[in-house]
């Protein structure tokens, strides 16, 4: 039985925040109260403004109304370590369509679970390996939280950095925005000690560490974070023309590529084409592409059609062929 008022407050929230009606003599049954102070506790929390809608019948059932204004969302320990653990598991891993939405929300989260329930997500995190595609470099979810919650409070962030040659750095930011390539997270910043604008890869950041220090945001360049990553990544990074033929229809193409590709034109006869700008390594765009499960001619460029007829001769050879 649970004496506590408070606490069987919460209790009974949490569960009538499960979408359905729950009858009077189980919502007693699973407080160990009597069904006369889940009437008061039902009163309790109307007068708290939570909109409880009760039925009648033999038993009675309540439940809360969908679609009106609500006080804020309360989760039982169970449901908060799921959420943090789901939340940490993508995040941590950029996979397309986890975006910067969900690592603010895995930050704000973490920021208000007690330190025994960080404690058991930290620990369940720790026990599990994730099956991922080995597709994009992995991070620590804490680094991301750190970084969307300095983006959000515009306050300064100070990081050590690793860059592609291998040079360690210290950084002081004005971070701006996080944005996930789908393979990649990237932070858009205003670096302080260079007095410009730098896109960082996150899985190359440690030690971040949010100062406290405040501060007004400036206008980014472009207007728009990703705008400004792509813009950097092709000033920064070798890329190609690529020109390349499908045997299929556009839509079962756009389907397999990443988003970043741009839309393939339809040729009619369930043929199509795609010709884009990109900014990568060629051994990985011939990988890219010899996943599509199509026949492809590779135009342009040079490089990536010698590339995709190596890729074919290894393979052709390691089959026995």
């Amino acid at each position: 039985m649970t004496t506590d008022t408070p606490a069987r407050l919460l209790q009974l929230l949490s569960l009538l925040q499960t979408p359905r009606e729950w009858p009077g003599g189980e919502l007693s049954d699973r407080l160990g109260v009597s069904r006369r102070t889940v009437r008061r506790d039902i009163d309790r929390l109307r007068e708290l403004g939570y909109p409880v809608q009760a039925t009648k019948g033999a038993d009675g059932g309540y439940r809360l109304v969908a679609g009106k204004a609500m006080p804020p969302l309360v989760l039982d320990d169970e449901e908060a370590v799921a959420i943090a653990v789901g939340l940490r598991a993508g995040a941590g891993h950029a996979l397309e369509g986890v975006d910067e939405a969900s690592v603010r929300a895995l930050a704000k989260l973490e920021q208000v679970l007690p330190s025994r329930l960080r404690h058991r997500v930290s620990t369940l995190q720790a026990a599990t390996t994730p099956l991922t595609s080995g597709d994009g470099a992995s991070i620590a979810p804490e680094t991301l939280t750190v970084m969307a919650s300095t983006v959000a409070g515009h306050e300064r962030l100070r990081f050590a950095y690793r860059a592609k040659d291998g040079a360690d750095s210290r950084r002081v930011v004005e971070p701006y925005r996080l944005v996930s390539t789908g393979r990649r997270w990237y932070l858009v910043a205003y670096d302080l000690d260079r007095a410009d604008w730098r896109t960082f890869r996150v899985d190359r950041v440690s030690e971040p560490f949010a100062t406290g220090a405040r501060f007004a945001p400036r206008e980014l360049p472009t207007g728009s974070a990703a705008e400004y990553l792509r813009q950097s990544m092709y000033r920064w990074q070798e890329t190609y023309a690529i020109d390349v033929t499908f045997e299929a229809p556009a839509s079962h193409i756009a389907a397999r590529l990443p988003k970043w590709f741009g839309e393939p034109e339809e040729l009619g006869e369930g043929r199509c084409r795609l010709r884009t700008t990109v900014g990568d390594a060629v051994e990985w765009l011939a990988v890219r592409l010899a996943m599509v499960d199509c026949e492809f001619t590779v135009r342009e460029p040079e490089e990536l059609v010698r590339c995709v007829r190596d890729l074919g001769g290894r393979l052709s050879r390691a089959a026995g062929g």
